[in-house]
């Protein structure tokens, strides 16, 4: 870009952030009183679909236009298509759970010439591999959760069928991707991380060559600290912003300075093919009253610091009382059962905020529990396995 050309964006920048700061930030409090608490509508050509309630415990209902579900199909296929640009993928197998992703992805698959099919979570993980087995997919778009428990159904001496991965819904942080990657005899690029949510729709998608999650076309981001939300949560890291969202492509939900309450890391505007795009390097965690002192409790560094010592394992988050607890599927664990005191260890040195209650008496310990198949970790068989766990 030439310096006109950088001196316009920065003005015509500058312009919308003052045009966005005089509006009021859309939080939770606004949406119960404005949108939830609305009766149901029944236009003809509505879409609704449901949150899974993974965070609040209550399912909500997010209605979608017709233009809607277009703009989030082709944004989903924009951003599957710039990933998939090595080759072509004529078989694909949707897995996932209930909802908007779920409800799109055939739709999704056709508009990009692949012939595609689907099982739903709640089958059994033996009809999983089957499907896999008989189908044999060359693209599986799926959950990190559910692919936790193909990869630990699948036996080690048959080639996985799948080349490319789309995961979508939960955390999935950089440390278990690679872990992943390895045992499907896949590379990190072949597995590409999604972003979203029901209420805004495709929200980013992690760039293997940026190593940073990029916002999709036409979705303007801010990262704004807790004392500039004006409520009342912990301050954040230096590096840590909640993401604030705005979409002019969303008709049926106001996403106008939408607070996500997703943390993200190294938040920035960058200019991509001379198009400003909010990039960060992460999603750590996600605030709320979810449980005393879960904005401090990160799932994202948690799992990471897991897979520094156990490359297969599945981990599920815990507190009882004041004690965090890890439930942890590994084979590994059997060969070296020392490695539990060396995951406990981990996640009190690499976090620093779990150190520091640990010290300071706001959480007594970290308990290490081994568990020997997935049905015994919290949380088997629901929709979103990812989650901190009252026990």
């Amino acid at each position: 870009m030439s310096e006109r050309d950088h001196l316009d964006y920065a003005d015509n920048r500058e312009k919308t952030l003052l045009s966005l700061n005089e509006l009021p930030l859309l939080n939770a409090d606004l949406l119960a009183r404005h949108y939830y608490a609305e009766p149901p509508r029944s236009e003809a050509g509505l879409s609704v679909y449901r949150t899974s309630g993974t965070s609040s415990g209550v399912r909500k209902s997010i209605y979608y236009s017709p233009e809607d579900d277009l703009h989030y199909i082709a944004a989903k296929q924009t951003s599957f298509e710039a990933w998939l640009n090595a080759g072509p993928i004529r078989r694909a197998l949707a897995d996932l759970g209930t909802g908007h992703a779920a409800s799109t992805a055939l739709s999704i698959f056709s508009s990009m010439g692949m012939e595609g099919e689907a099982i739903s979570f709640s089958a059994p993980i033996e009809e999983h591999v089957a499907k896999l087995r008989t189908y044999r997919p060359e693209l599986l778009y799926t959950m990190p959760s559910l692919l936790e428990s193909i990869a630990d159904a699948w036996p080690e001496d048959e080639p996985f069928p799948v080349r490319k991965i789309i995961l979508v819904g939960e955390i999935a942080s950089r440390e278990w991707q690679a872990n992943m990657a390895a045992r499907l005899c896949l590379t990190p690029p072949d597995l590409l991380d999604t972003y979203g949510s029901i209420e805004v729709g495709a929200i980013a998608a992690y760039s293997h060559e940026r190593n940073r999650y990029v916002l999709s076309e036409g979705m303007w981001g801010e990262g704004l600290t807790v004392q500039e939300l004006g409520e009342s949560f912990e301050p954040l890291a230096d590096n840590e912003r909640v993401l604030v969202l705005t979409s002019p492509s969303r008709l049926m939900f106001p996403v106008v300075r939408f607070v996500t309450y997703d943390v993200v890391r190294d938040f920035e505007v960058t200019l991509i093919d001379g198009v400003p795009r909010g990039t960060f390097t992460g999603i750590s965690k996600r605030i709320g009253s979810e449980l005393k002192h879960g904005e401090k409790i990160s799932l994202y560094d948690i799992e990471a610091a897991v897979h520094l010592v156990l490359t297969d394992a599945a981990v599920r988050v815990a507190v009882n009382g004041n004690r965090l607890m890890l439930h942890i599927r590994s084979d590994q664990l059997a060969k070296h059962p020392e490695k539990l005191r060396h995951v406990r260890d981990e996640v009190e040195q690499r976090i620093p905020d779990i150190g520091m209650m640990i010290r300071g008496g706001l959480l007594k310990g970290i308990d290490v529990i081994p568990v020997d198949a997935f049905r015994q970790l919290p949380g088997h068989g629901s929709v979103k396995g990812k989650k901190i766990y009252p026990s």
